[in-house]
């Protein structure tokens, strides 16, 4: 992932103040100064990072996850995916996460991109990879998680895409790299 040299769009930290610390998100507001001297106040939400994979089987068909999402209040379908541990490695998570959610192992993995969520109020970025060479075993999600794994055709997939039954972002930014890799 790219950033731009510090020019004068830059802001300036001034002082952190932590009010939510939770299980793995914690709250700050902080203090900067901006490019014009002026101060402001920025709320920024602390994430792990996390990693999501698009699971392409033989026959092309890709695996999704359908789950509830209780801020949204719905299910949706998505790419299997899952937050990162403290300094873990980004693929050795994708891997466990992928076994876990979907029962799948890959023997071919390959980095599709790295995204910024929502960088206007977080700093959580997720690795995006391409898992293929897939071999079934067993699923084992964690006790807190109700998945339905579901194999849909790329030519199913582009019309869900066009009639956005998919909005998911990070899986739309994976299907994206990959059609726009393969295409």
């Amino acid at each position: 992932m790219s950033s731009l040299e510090k020019n004068m769009l830059w802001e300036k930290h001034v002082s952190t103040e932590t009010v939510f610390d939770g299980k793995f998100l914690k709250i700050a507001v902080d203090k900067v100064i901006l490019p014009n001297g002026r101060e402001a106040v920025r709320e920024l939400v602390h994430h792990p990072g996390a990693v999501a994979i698009l699971p392409i089987l033989k026959d092309g068909s890709i695996v999704f996850v359908k789950q509830y999402r209780y801020p949204l209040d719905s299910v949706l379908y998505e790419i299997p995916a899952g937050k990162l541990d403290f300094n873990e490695d980004p693929l050795k998570c994708a891997s466990r996460e992928l076994s876990e959610e979907t029962g799948y192992l890959a023997s071919k993995w390959s980095k599709l991109t790295t995204i910024a969520t929502t960088p206007g109020f977080t700093d959580e970025i997720i690795h995006l990879y391409l898992a293929e060479d897939l071999e079934l075993h067993e699923q084992h999600t964690d006790d807190d998680e109700f998945i339905e794994v579901v194999t849909i055709s790329q030519e199913d997939v582009r019309k869900m895409l066009l009639a956005e039954t998919i909005f998911d972002a990070k899986t739309l930014s994976a299907l994206y790299m990959y059609f726009l890799r393969k295409d």
